[in-house]
């Protein structure tokens, strides 16, 4: 019997112990989304084996993350199994890259029903192009910037504990022009990110503020997701700022170390004008992930 029990903030050391030095890219694995994100989807953790398991619900389905570690994961796989059959439910992973299909059908051939769900993909970019913008390809993107930087006095500071009620107070009007308290996900969307605020440091989160004539104006923060990929969680900015979100996005892309190849930026979610922003900053790698259920166990299509 596996023995999960709830994320909390203590167990950041040993949650990242599995997920900075392993090979997934995928922003599921950012500690600040597991643990900020926890009061929807009620995750759990637990080690077996040389492996983190992860655990939750996704709209009253039980799910899984693809276990993460080394060691023998068919023995990991079967105890998974057996842990879902002991709450009743179908086994399903959830996060499965392309990667982990192969893996699991070599382990468990046959065995597994993959469905690709194209608005949960990762938007992944090289971080010396978001933190150039040089080339034709993003022509229009430096352009905004620099209107942005002839418009403005402005300054690009990191976001610190005293700080963190100017980001509070940007988000609140934002969430009043986009009427987010009417709507679950943007609803669900700010919970998650004043809880990030409000730990900002042991989430281990970094961040920086933009402001613009002497008010903030944009906002953003993210945390390592592996050795070479960086996630970038969060980015709010005034609407009426032409050319805040651009700034922003640039002046965070130079402030994140080189060690990092690629910058994470996470899910569109099917949002139309969400996936023309995302896609027009040009991604390396579009991230697909894939819904994993047992065969033999039917389920209805799992939405995050």
């Amino acid at each position: 019997m596996i023995s999960f029990k709830d994320i909390e903030l203590q167990d950041k050391d040993l949650i990242t112990s599995y997920t900075l030095n392993g090979p997934r890219r995928n922003c599921d694995l950012s500690f600040s989304n597991l643990c900020s994100w926890r009061f929807l989807y009620n995750t759990q953790f637990a080690t077996m084996d040389g492996f983190l398991l992860l655990k939750f619900w996704a709209n009253e389905e039980l799910v899984y993350m693809m276990p993460i570690g080394n060691g023998d994961l068919k023995k990991v796989l079967d105890a998974l199994i057996e842990d879902a059959h002991r709450e009743g439910e179908p086994f399903c992973l959830l996060g499965i890259c392309a990667g982990m299909c192969v893996e699991l059908e070599a382990l468990m051939p046959g065995k597994f029903q993959f469905t690709a769900d194209r608005d949960y993909a990762d938007y992944l970019y090289l971080r010396t192009d978001l933190a150039t913008l040089s080339g034709k390809k993003f022509q229009s993107k430096r352009n905004h910037v620099n209107k942005f930087k002839k418009t403005y006095s402005y300054e690009y500071t990191p976001i610190t504990p005293d700080r963190i009620q100017e980001c509070l107070e940007l988000e609140a009007e934002w969430c009043k022009v986009n009427n987010c308290d009417q709507q679950e996900g943007t609803g669900n969307e700010r919970r998650a990110l004043i809880y990030a605020l409000h730990h900002f440091d042991e989430l281990g989160l970094t961040g920086g503020i933009l402001h613009a004539d002497g008010k903030i104006v944009a906002f953003t923060f993210g945390m390592p997701i592996n050795q070479d990929t960086f996630g970038v969680h969060v980015e709010k900015a005034d609407t009426n700022i032409d050319g805040a979100y651009a700034m922003v996005n640039y002046k965070f892309a130079n402030r994140i170390p080189e060690q990092y190849t690629y910058i994470n930026r996470e899910e569109d979610l099917g949002i139309e004008g969400l996936r023309k922003a995302k896609l027009s900053y040009q991604p390396a790698i579009i991230l697909e992930k894939y819904s994993a259920c047992l065969k033999e166990e039917p389920v209805e299509a799992i939405k995050w």
